[in-house]
């Protein structure tokens, strides 16, 4: 019962395929069903030969030669052609909810499940899942002609019936125990897959940085070892395989053979026709089919169970729940965030926000510093909402940005990181991805403000230029000016800069400072700076130590009255002393 509750979600996607799926059913049984006058009708034949009987054998060969064109044939052919459609159809829809469930999974999950797992669930799961419905139809319409052929052989001969159910039963009684076995090392085999697939999209989006690190050969023994792993399992997987079907080759072979010796006594003894002999040397073979179409299914449903199964986590929140939003709007957003008490840990760890206060107005250049593991960042994660409060509560515009519904929140606030997210596509395609409709004007009215729209036309193809997987084809300062663009044509009201400058240049750096500037005219603009030098002019500084604010004011202020800045300070004016030296 619980194996067929995990079915619910692939039932509920039939929908509008309902009446294929129907109608494919139908025919499938008629084939299904056909088949079992097969046996019959030859063995009609053959006895009406034997007695001379030209007109009979002919038309019971007419009929079987019938049945096999037009119901087999013709029949079996559009049966199966419908069902494949639909099956298709099935498994990318089944992949697209598994695709828009692990994208409205909470930040936190991704924390725990590799992008590779994720991944495989999304495509192979999902995908695995296509003939599922074929096989257990013809199987299901198999079984059910099975049983009416075994009341014509048990009205036949008793005999032959018991001695096909008693060995039919041992099968099942083989299935009963190798079924957790072959489900076991399935499961196991898909998470070394699952690790193989992660390492995989790991090192062909890191390719440029596993070639500067030269760590290349690391990576490949690293691969070596996943790779084992999958081959030992599937080793496993084989040897379990293997000897399942050893002993079900033997029980085939020990009903042949036993069906075939009791036939010819009770031949011999006209205890059974020769109609019924002819008959049994057809249907010995649709058990001994059965139990082999048995033992591939049997293998079959171990994996689809495991591969939907895995989809189903993630489909049903086994894993965690989808984020959640409040329903209210903000229509003129101020920009005023607000920390009140808030408490908040990372899994598994100590709390790195303790009672957390801080007020930021809009339309100023405010900068959060403080030495490395204060929780800097982590602001930044709490009010995107990328993790929630263990404790007390954030506010924008004095609301509790729990009780904002998704589209208030994600347009309102934007993060700039130090390494922005591009996606590999068009420049154009990377502001249309956050509105369809904005026109190339509006794209470069934004580039513009970013001092990056001079560089882009200069390019062969401008605007449509792709820019490689993580904008790879961009400078670190270039990426920086395409995320404020971007964010600037999603009007967001709040912008953060994590980090943003912290790597680039000075002209880069330069560049990102006059955009701050005319940000901050219109937003509120909160910057996260390990390098002190990017913020000095920043109308107000709040310093973070052992997650609380310890001081607050300008540069010149918290260089009087903040020893924590002042520390921070004279150790990057020393380093910089130093780098100039060397």
């Amino acid at each position: 019962m619980k194996n067929i509750k995990e079915f619910r979600p692939l039932i509920k996607l039939i929908g509008e395929e309902k009446k294929s799926l129907v109608i494919a059913s139908i025919l499938i049984f008629m084939v299904g069903l056909s088949n079992m006058f097969t046996g019959y009708l030859n063995g009609a034949a053959v006895e009406s030969i034997t007695k001379l009987d030209i007109v009979k054998a002919l038309t019971f060969l007419g009929i079987y030669f019938g049945i096999e064109v037009i119901i087999g044939g013709l029949v079996g052919s559009e049966a199966n052609t419908m069902l494949y459609k639909v099956e298709s159809k099935l498994s990318r829809k089944l992949g697209f909810n598994t695709y828009k469930k692990a994208i409205n999974l909470p930040a936190v999950a991704y924390e725990k499940y590799s992008s590779g797992e994720i991944i495989n669930r999304i495509t192979n799961d999902a995908d695995s899942l296509s003939f599922t419905f074929g096989r257990l139809l013809n199987m299901f319409a198999d079984i059910v002609a099975t049983i009416i052929i075994m009341v014509y052989i048990l009205i036949n001969s008793w005999i032959i019936g018991l001695e096909i159910i008693f060995i039919v039963s041992i099968l099942f009684y083989v299935i009963k125990i190798y079924n957790p076995k072959l489900e076991k090392i399935h499961k196991e085999r898909k998470q070394e897959q699952d690790k193989f697939t992660s390492l995989t999209t790991e090192s062909i989006r890191g390719i440029r940085e596993i070639k500067t690190l030269g760590i290349k050969n690391s990576l490949i023994d690293n691969m070596k070892d996943i790779i084992k792993l999958v081959l030992n399992k599937s080793m496993k997987e084989m040897d379990i395989q293997k000897r399942f079907g050893i002993i079900t080759g033997i029980l085939r072979s020990i009903l042949e053979v036993g069906v075939f010796i009791t036939c010819v006594f009770l031949l011999y003894y006209n205890k059974i026709n020769l109609t019924f002999f002819i008959a049994m040397t057809y249907y010995v073979y649709r058990y001994t089919w059965l139990i082999s179409s048995l033992t591939e299914l049997t293998e079959t449903y171990q994996k689809t169970m495991v591969s939907i199964s895995r989809v189903n986590d993630i489909l049903e929140n086994r894993l965690y729940e989808d984020e959640s939003f409040g329903n209210k709007k903000l229509d003129n957003v101020k920009g005023i965030i607000e920390f009140k008490n808030v408490k908040f840990s990372y899994p598994d760890e100590p709390n790195i926000l303790n009672n957390f206060n801080l007020k930021l107005e809009t339309n100023k250049k405010i900068a959060i510093v403080g030495k490395s593991g204060q929780g800097k960042s982590t602001l930044f994660n709490l009010i995107t909402r990328i993790f929630d409060t263990n404790d007390g509560e954030i506010l924008l515009d004095g609301i509790n940005i729990k009780e904002l519904d998704e589209e208030t929140l994600r347009k309102s606030i934007s993060v700039i990181r130090q390494e922005p997210f591009i996606f590999n596509r068009s420049i154009k395609e990377n502001f249309e991805l956050i509105d369809k409709d904005i026109t190339l004007n509006s794209i470069r009215k934004y580039t513009k403000m970013a001092y990056l729209d001079d560089y882009i036309m200069s390019l062969p193809n401008k605007y449509d230029t792709v820019l490689g997987e993580g904008g790879v084809n961009l400078s670190g300062g270039q990426k920086q000016r395409l995320s404020i663009a971007r964010t600037l044509s999603k009007k967001s009201k709040v912008i953060l800069f994590d980090e943003a400058t912290s790597a680039l240049d000075n002209e880069s750096q330069e560049y990102i400072k006059k955009s701050i500037d005319e940000l901050v005219k219109d937003h509120t603009v909160i910057i996260v700076a390990h390098r002190l030098s990017t913020i000095l002019d920043a109308d107000i500084i709040h310093v973070v130590d052992q997650g609380r604010v310890v001081a607050t004011g300008t540069h010149n202020e918290l260089l009087k009255t903040s020893e924590i800045y002042k520390s921070l300070y004279q150790t990057e004016s020393l380093n910089s002393k130093d780098s100039i030296l060397i």
